[in-house]
């Protein structure tokens, strides 16, 4: 071999990288002790970001399985090609729960510890507790006490991410009060920010795991579908958005959710028998665009208890009472990739988050 050879032997060094930016995450772990350069390469900053770009068309779905004679969770990851695989939150020394989703990294809560939160990546094991948001015993007045939102930003640009938390003040015994308490983590300062806003509206279940990272704000449609909720991030300034008029103008029919793609903020619609996916294509004039429109004739017979769960431009996720399936956008396939038995808890799509692989680091930025 000479010296003019590439460093990894045969194939050039670019091509090894490619070839290492698609393997899962375990697998380029075990990989690291091959030599010095691979052993780097999972803290390089450019092949983190090679890795984050390669994950995109690979969605993941989430799910939190519980069982009524275990009362801790088991969390598994499901793909669109019917691998399913135990993953762990141990390594967090707590009993949480997952509350947000954001480029590969997970915003999760402490379930005996109310207003601990942590940010972490299950895939490389790495995690940050986040500094409480006041040392006081809480209170109805303070958003940790009953949040009604939580939602996780990263950017992966700049590995700066925010979390929110916001609540309604809600008295002993009476209805909650129309303002809306705001608190938001910044990575780079590791302070909390509180700010409160003149504003109520009601959220369901799915609305509230349905939280959109996009334009440096978060995105969670309302209980009434009738706008989408958004938190400027650059401001902390609450504002609305309007659904796409078509849907506006048959008064709201259907079930609509709030999904992801592929960093654009998009909606599905169910409609009868038919399920149409929006994408808000000019984010500024709020200009929406109906980018597919899919029959659900092949899952008529569930078609009322599906859920949309996670999007991709390849794939739509779809979580039932005890299935997850996927309908491939471009091959018009319907297909069940996961099941479970009569032994759980709580349907599927009560816990399911979309998720990706990544390397993102989440200690950045830390100052004290």
């Amino acid at each position: 071999m000479s010296s003019a050879d590439p460093p990894y032997g045969v194939l050039p060094s670019d091509v090894i990288l490619l070839i290492l930016a698609r393997l899962p995450v375990k697998s380029l772990f075990r990989f690291k002790t091959v030599c010095r350069s691979w052993y780097r390469l999972t803290s390089e900053k450019h092949f983190i970001m090679l890795y984050s770009v390669t994950s995109l068309h690979k969605p993941i779905v989430l799910l939190e399985v519980m069982e009524p004679a275990n009362p801790i969770p088991s969390f598994l990851s499901v793909d669109r090609f019917d691998a399913a695989s135990c993953f762990s939150l141990n390594f967090l020394e707590d009993r949480v729960k997952v509350r947000a989703s954001c480029n590969g990294l997970l915003c999760c809560s402490s379930v005996p510890n109310r207003g601990v939160f942590y940010v972490c990546n299950p895939m490389t094991k790495e995690f940050r507790l986040l500094p409480r948001t006041r040392e006081r015993p809480f209170t109805r007045f303070h958003p940790d006490y009953e949040e009604t939102l939580v939602g996780l930003s990263f950017d992966p640009r700049s590995w700066k991410f925010n979390v929110a938390v916001a609540g309604f003040c809600r008295p002993f015994g009476r209805r909650p009060y129309e303002e809306l308490v705001c608190v938001v983590f910044d990575s780079e300062t590791n302070c909390w920010t509180r700010f409160v806003s003149s504003l109520y509206d009601e959220f369901t279940h799915m609305n509230r795991n349905q939280v959109v990272f996009s334009n440096n704000s978060l995105h969670w449609l309302t209980h009434s579908c009738s706008y989408v909720l958004v938190l400027d991030l650059r401001s902390n300034v609450w504002r609305k958005i309007s659904l796409p008029e078509e849907i506006v103008a048959v008064g709201f029919c259907g079930r609509i959710y709030l999904l992801e793609l592929e960093g654009s903020v998009s909606l599905i619609q169910i409609l009868g028998v038919w399920m149409n996916i929006w994408a808000l294509k000019d984010y500024d004039r709020e200009h929406w665009v109906l980018i597919d429109r899919v029959h659900l004739r092949c899952i008529l017979g569930i078609a009322a208890s599906a859920f949309p769960v996670c999007l991709s431009s390849d794939v739509v996720f779809l979580a039932t009472q005890r299935k997850i399936l996927t309908y491939g956008r471009k091959n018009k396939v319907w297909k069940e990739v996961f099941s479970v038995g009569d032994n759980v808890a709580y349907p599927l799509w009560f816990s399911a988050h979309p998720f990706r692989s990544t390397l993102f680091p989440c200690d950045q930025g830390v100052q004290f």
